[in-house]
């Protein structure tokens, strides 16, 4: 599984023109890693006894940090913290295949936990993992609703771009490691998406008939029509220029950001560049002595939350997860 998913990392960097040029110019320096060393090691420090960072989400988005830098079950310093970590998603899973856990959730925990768990099956190969996973995908298949989307409860109701960008994420990742998803689901899911887009700003709203995009939600969409390999979709152009023009979002930095760092390392280039650029620096201003991540924006989540996307940020270029690859 390792030499399938090497192959792949090479052969994305070789086939595709202009890749290996622009990852030449895009690498993790020595006080960006330093200050990924430090926020590992607050995270490791706030993992709870059952292994968990807090709610399903939450506990995902660390460990998705730790295995960006190359730390899986059992392997690297801090594979003992993924394998608790891995074990306390496996553990708190329903008999129907739900991934929220003791802590309660919805189906954005349930996304963010399936997709923790593939790229946990994809560097491993564990049958244990597999065999929760396959109800996990198969849950989120049968929740589709007739528009294609998703909401956040696990049945076929409503729809909102922003839970079905995690079902999509997490299905696409299932698929990459090797695992049977209908494509016609997939379909439906691109389909609803770009009913969600806005041709007059470029953006993508909230529900297709919702009023004004949102920085989030149009990181979110470029990043899976990239995902799911429509690189010369029309809508990612007049997407891209729409992130240029907003910037940031103050309401959901931290989510936003999550899904414009591996949206932009797919459209790569210079807006690659400018984008890791500024996003490096702004991290590196703003992380706490101790190591953390704690702004206003999204402080209700918690530092944990906010430390766990940092890190995905910034680790972008080490190219470890194989969701992020290229």
């Amino acid at each position: 599984m390792r030499i399938f998913l090497l192959l792949i990392a090479v052969l994305s960097c070789t086939l595709i023109p202009g890749v290996a040029r622009a990852e030449e110019k895009v690498k993790i320096d020595e006080r960006t890693k330093k200050s990924i060393d430090k926020a590992l090691a607050y995270l490791k420090d706030k993992q709870d006894r059952d292994g968990s960072w807090g709610n399903a989400a939450i506990t995902s988005f660390a460990l998705l940090a730790f295995m960006s830098n190359g730390h899986v079950p059992n392997q690297g310093l801090y594979g003992p913290e993924v394998s608790k970590g891995v074990r306390h998603l496996l553990a708190g899973a329903n008999a129907d295949g739900y991934l929220v856990g003791p802590h309660g959730g919805n189906m954005y925990c349930h996304g963010m936990a399936t997709l923790a768990l593939t790229q946990v099956y994809g560097m491993t190969g564990d049958e244990d993992v597999k065999k929760v996973l396959k109800k996990a995908v198969d849950l989120i298949a049968k929740s589709q609703n007739n528009e294609g989307g998703w909401r956040y409860e696990p049945s076929p109701t409503g729809a909102d771009i922003s839970v079905t960008i995690m079902q999509v994420m997490a299905l696409r990742g299932a698929k990459d490691s090797g695992m049977h998803v209908p494509d016609d689901t997939i379909k439906k899911a691109l389909k609803y998406i770009d009913k969600c887009h806005d041709p007059r700003s470029g953006g993508y709203k909230y529900m297709p008939y919702s009023s004004g995009p949102g920085y989030a939600r149009t990181a979110a969409g470029v990043c899976v029509l990239q995902l799911g390999g429509d690189y010369e979709a029309k809508q990612i152009e007049s997407a891209v220029k729409y992130l240029d023009k907003e910037v940031d979002d103050k309401q959901h930095y931290w989510y936003g950001h999550y899904y414009a760092a591996h949206a932009m390392h797919q459209v790569g280039g210079k807006k690659w560049e400018d984008y890791y650029g500024r996003m490096k620096e702004t991290l590196l201003t703003k992380q706490k002595p101790s190591g953390e991540w704690l702004e206003r924006m999204e402080a209700h989540n918690g530092a944990s939350y906010q430390t766990a996307i940092a890190v995905l940020i910034l680790s972008v270029p080490s190219h470890y997860l194989p969701i992020y690859q290229r």
